[in-house]
């Protein structure tokens, strides 16, 4: 599919599959609004672009070590005015996960060795409910390794976990079916 199209009756991407580079990205109607601005007066174009610029310092780092697929969504990909961060995924390979290769690889490359999914170390963030990893902390972007069977923690309308590809394809709020932004180098 094309560029990013407009937004549903639901506030929601299109299903389907948006392949972007992240210039495109900062072009988009997840950027710098929907075609009709007297609908969202308060739409916050200067957050927007500030959460791709973090987005593009963590999407850099996974390039460099040779991770290709990485794919966002969350309240960024809505008609939320102000998101309060870009949520995502990369595929990635099981043992380099496993063995902590990848993360040890990603932290050399970020200053603030950010790249962590340890429970452990989230921490609490003033008026949020639950605890942040450190990249959220830093960048306000949280970016999740996925293998093939790895679970999300996201359940459907019938209970069942989802894997990423699956779950970032629905909207969390009813579950409704849902584009997915794919950022292209």
């Amino acid at each position: 599919m094309g560029l990013i199209p407009e937004f549903t009756e639901d506030g929601l991407l299109p299903p389907g599959d948006y392949e972007v580079t992240l210039d495109e990205l900062r072009g988009s109607v997840l950027v710098v609004g929907p075609g009709n601005r007297s609908d969202y007066p308060s739409w916050d174009i200067r957050w927007r672009r500030k959460l791709v610029e973090n987005l593009e310092m963590l999407v850099r780092q996974l390039w460099q070590v040779g991770v290709a697929d990485i794919f966002i969504d969350g309240s960024f990909t809505e008609d939320k005015d102000h998101p309060n961060d870009i949520d995502g995924y990369f595929v990635c390979d099981l043992r380099r996960l496993a063995g902590g290769e990848l993360e040890r690889e990603l932290n050399m490359l970020d200053p603030y060795k950010v790249w962590t999914w340890d429970p452990a170390s989230r921490c609490p963030y003033r008026g949020y409910p639950k605890k942040q990893l450190p990249m959220w902390h830093q960048y306000r972007v949280e970016l999740y390794p996925h293998f093939t069977g790895l679970l999300s923690g996201i359940r459907d309308e019938h209970g069942n976990e989802l894997e990423f590809p699956s779950a970032f394809r629905r909207s969390r709020r009813d579950g409704k079916a849902r584009g997915i932004v794919k950022i292209r180098r």
